[in-house]
């Protein structure tokens, strides 16, 4: 081999050394940058305070409770130039959900920590997506280290399901924690909704305005079942929460702010709700009752109606 052979042997060698380390440099860059264009965009930034929020009122101890959010089309579209290249495999459902087919969710995961979140969001939550078919999911961004959607992802995608379809497509957050005072009522009343929504309309009248159709309710269940996600699915058909008996409270929403919102008025009325229990000597009959009347011009005020059935 001559001079100039070896020479263009050699740049050849340089050049291609060179065009490797750019790939490689594109892909470590990819990862970067997916991890912050996807974290920054408004919807991962509003999840976060959502749960940051969750923890800083107590709902959320150690790895309880578990959220989710239906993304719309154009935040998937924005999203998946950030996606991994090679998505996870594909998970069969027990329930297959097909009027969801295709749809993106991004939710927190499986163990993790809520008062974590917000300081390592691709290692505490992520994005799946649904099969064409709605009945298996697969990990496309988040979920470092092999970790994995909660644990409750059926009961979740069960509710979107049917807060989609009763809502014409509004509701799009799924929100579950265990707020200490909506668990404690739970323990004292009927795991019923007339029981349930009576109490909380009463003790806090603004509850009428907010939830006027009344919180739904789950007996005891085994967390994280097919039982307990089917339960609380025919529950959402009427009811934008639905209160797991000694367990916790689920809430629905078309955003984050709504359904932090509708969890903060149920928590607080049933705050009250005890208190005045316990002031009373554990009797519910005090001197000053909300008439039936009363909530139902309440609600009115506001153009709404109230649940008929729970009066």
């Amino acid at each position: 081999m001559g001079f100039l052979d070896e020479a263009s042997d050699l740049l050849g060698k340089g050049m291609n050394a060179a065009k490797d380390m750019v790939t490689e440099g594109a892909v470590v860059a990819k990862g970067a940058v997916a991890g912050m264009a996807v974290e920054q965009r408004p919807f991962m930034k509003a999840f976060v305070r959502m749960c940051s929020d969750g923890w800083a009122q107590g709902w959320n101890e150690r790895n309880g409770g578990n959220a989710s959010y239906r993304m719309t089309v154009e935040e998937a579209t924005a999203c998946k130039p950030y996606f991994y290249d090679t998505p996870s495999s594909w998970v069969p459902l027990k329930t297959a959900v097909p009027q969801l087919g295709g749809a993106f969710f991004a939710c927190t995961a499986a163990g993790s920590f809520m008062r974590n979140l917000a300081g390592d969001v691709a290692g505490n939550m992520g994005i799946v997506e649904l099969s064409e078919a709605g009945d298996s999911w697969r990990v496309v961004w988040g979920f470092k280290d092999g970790g994995r959607p909660t644990s409750e992802l059926e009961a979740h995608l069960a509710c979107h399901r049917v807060r989609m379809e009763v809502t014409y497509g509004v509701s799009r957050v799924v929100y579950h924690a265990h707020p200490a005072h909506t668990v404690a009522l739970s323990l004292l009343l009927p795991a019923t909704p007339r029981a349930l929504s009576r109490a909380l309309w009463c003790a806090m009248t603004e509850c009428a305005m907010v939830f006027p159709e009344g919180v739904g309710a789950v007996d005891v269940m085994v967390p994280g079942g097919e039982a307990l996600a089917q339960a609380t699915a025919r529950e959402a058909e009427r009811h934008g929460a639905v209160v797991w008996a000694a367990h916790g409270l689920l809430v629905t929403g078309a955003t984050f702010d709504e359904a932090f919102g509708l969890m903060h008025t149920i928590e607080k009325a049933a705050q009250i709700c005890l208190l005045a229990r316990a002031a009373d000597g554990g009797s519910a009959r005090f001197d000053t009752q909300v008439s039936d009347d009363i909530l139902r011009a309440i609600a009115a005020s506001v153009g709404k109606t109230l649940d008929e059935s729970l009066l």
